[in-house]
């Protein structure tokens, strides 16, 4: 830095030397100067657009911080309704086997299922619509069921 100076001061010597050094030192203050109200001046410019682009950059992250939520809501809805239908799926498949094994528990003990029953129904309809025929259409009197017994 001192060889500079020099070069600049020329060969004048100690005393211009040291005014030149006096007039960079008064040169290099004044551009601090000069900056520093330049940042002044556009600082608050420069504030302005900051402020402009973070709202710019916050709108699009929310907007995709929304869209990914949207994603994922929808997703996880996919995924309880599936595990709704395998529940529910399960719980057929229980009521089916138990329904089974009551019904053959039940055929061990001799109980008539409903469809042994609807069979009988229809035979008893065929047998009094054979017993009418054979009577002529009418019904046997109470007096002559007695006697019967």
């Amino acid at each position: 830095m001192v060889k500079k100076l020099k070069a600049l001061a020329g060969d004048a010597g100690e005393g211009n030397l040291a005014s030149t050094i006096r007039d960079s030192a008064q040169q290099i203050w004044l551009a601090g100067l000069g900056a520093f109200a330049k940042t002044q001046e556009e600082g608050a410019k420069v504030f302005e657009a900051l402020v402009k682009e973070g709202k710019v950059l916050e709108s699009r992250t929310r907007k995709l911080a929304e869209s990914r939520m949207s994603r994922m809501s929808s997703q996880w809805g996919k995924a309880a309704g599936e595990a709704t239908a395998k529940a529910t799926a399960t719980w057929d498949k229980l009521e089916q086997v138990f329904e089974s094994r009551v019904a053959r528990a039940l055929n061990r003990l001799g109980v008539p299922t409903k469809r042994d029953i609807e069979s009988l129904a229809r035979r008893v309809e065929t047998l009094t619509a054979s017993v009418q025929k054979l009577t002529g259409g009418r019904k046997p009197r109470a007096a002559a069921r007695r006697k019967k017994r």
